[in-house]
């Protein structure tokens, strides 16, 4: 009989650093899975999810002993989690310090890998962008000396870091297996969510999942092009059907939520897509927490409406022409805007959108036409979030450059609802209030849009009405 050696992949516990409870993901292990897929014939794999399981760590160290894994692979999503992604890597080679740690994800893809590696001793081999293939290659050679990856990868040689820089874009996503579900308690996941939100799965059982990668768009925030590329990947309709097919015989589902960042964009494709689904029979719900809508028509919208559509949050991000042009550059016209929530109102459909205030260049005035902005548009619900700083973009170097970062600035410190950017125009303490007092005002002064919300997440008036307070009180303690 082969002995094979035992994989963990694993999410840390977003609760060891107990400030990130409040920004935690409704993750599903999509990415888990489809790693495990790719090594699952080789190896002896377990799938742990600390966060989702809310695991001590104590109860995380003992499962570790008891599973004395050979390799353990560590996805960190953001930065600011990458405190719980070291805790995780130290109390595994606390317990067996042959046990080679990987750590990968999008904290790893978009930090620099020689002060991660230098920073903490207990990770080997770090994991840089689209991780498919280097996870595979990296792991064949830790268990029969086959080559190194050659690109992707960092990792310590003696004295000395190794960095072999980014992974390339995988071109081919219908090459990629789909996750290996059965590796973990699929409707432990389907069958709840995890977090208080109007995007919500509506229908369960559920699924998360992304046909496609990649944005051509330059937003001056955004990592997205940093962490999956410019030039836009999609998954062929017939793998995407292939993949529900499978779900929906095996677990059921009644729901999916697609995370794409432009599920729209290929127009023809998602047409394809929204008949596919139509055609199946299958009646699924779906809907988007992050829709683009640079190419949407009347005859998208009706598919989108006949295939299932629930819900979509669409990024408009300002309320101003000019700080969308000039600072952003996200190529919307907020005229159009108007008419394209206009026509998905008019098919029904829950519609959220997100706005940030905030930006270096960005005036008081323009700040204040963006909350007129989302008032006026004719979403259910507004998102208001303020300018945050990630690491390799414009908006981190023009703050950056220009000394408007605060004091103790840190990526993996860093809160979308805190403000970390000082300007002559603002105070990030001006933000914080702002933000909290006018997302009060702007979704809930109208009582009957208030019971809306509260239905669009799932929740009672009266906890709606908590969760208000709570935002009022970290605004302004």
């Amino acid at each position: 009989m082969i002995n094979r050696k035992k994989v963990v992949l694993m999410y840390p516990n977003t609760h060891w650093i107990d400030w990130t409870a409040r920004t935690a993901w409704d993750l599903h292990p999509y990415n888990l899975g489809i790693l495990a897929a790719m090594i699952e014939k080789d190896f002896e794999i377990k799938i742990i999810d600390a966060t989702v399981d809310n695991l001590s760590k104590e109860e995380f160290s003992e499962l570790i002993s008891k599973e004395k894994p050979d390799i353990v692979g560590i996805s960190v999503l953001t930065n600011e989690y990458s405190g719980a992604g070291n805790i995780a890597a130290e109390i595994v080679k606390s317990i067996n310090p042959q046990t080679t740690v990987i750590m990968g994800g999008v904290h790893v893809t978009t930090s620099n890998p020689e002060e991660i590696l230098s920073k903490n001793p207990s990770i080997d081999y770090l994991i840089m962008g689209e991780g498919e293939y280097t996870f595979q290659k990296l792991c064949n050679h830790l268990n029969n000396n086959s080559a190194l990856p050659e690109k992707g990868i960092a990792y310590k040689n003696e004295n000395q870091i190794i960095n072999k820089g980014m992974a390339d874009f995988i071109q081919d996503l219908d090459a990629l297996p789909y996750p290996s579900y059965h590796l973990f308690d699929f409707l432990k996941y389907a069958n709840k969510t995890q977090r208080e939100d109007v995007g919500r799965a509506r229908e369960f059982p559920y699924v998360r999942m992304m046909t496609s990668r990649g944005c051509p768009y330059n937003c001056c925030f955004c990592e997205v092009k940093n962490i999956a590329g410019r030039k836009p990947r999609m998954r062929s309709v017939k793998h995407i059907m292939g993949e529900i097919e499978l779900l929906v015989k095996k677990y059921n589902i009644k729901s999916i939520v697609f995370d794409d960042d432009n599920l729209l964009m290929d127009l023809q494709r998602a047409k394809e897509l929204f008949r596919a689904l139509i055609n199946s029979g299958y009646n699924l719900k779906w809907n988007s927490p992050a829709m683009s809508i640079y190419n949407i028509d009347e005859e998208t919208v009706q598919l989108m409406k006949q295939s299932g559509c629930q819900f979509l949050n669409i990024a408009i991000e300002s309320g101003t022409q000019r700080v969308l042009n000039d600072i952003i550059h996200k190529p919307l016209d907020l005229e159009k805007v108007k008419e394209i929530v206009k026509l998905i109102k008019k098919y029904d459909i829950d519609l959220a959108s997100n706005f940030i205030i905030g930006f270096p260049g960005e005036t008081w005035e323009e700040i204040r036409q963006t909350i007129k902005y989302a008032e006026e548009v004719g979403v259910d619900y507004a998102k208001f979030f303020i300018a945050t700083p990630c690491p390799n973009t414009e908006l981190y170097q023009v703050a950056k450059e220009n000394n408007y970062l605060r004091p103790g600035f840190t990526f993996d410190r860093h809160l979308w609802t805190d403000g970390w950017i000082d300007t002559p125009e603002f105070r990030h303490q001006d933000l914080k209030i702002l933000r909290a007092y006018e997302w009060d005002r702007v979704n809930f002064f109208d009582l009957k849009n208030k019971a809306k919300i509260a239905q669009m997440m799932g929740i009672t008036e009266q906890r709606l009405d908590e969760i208000r307070k709570s935002t009022m009180q970290r605004a302004n303690p």
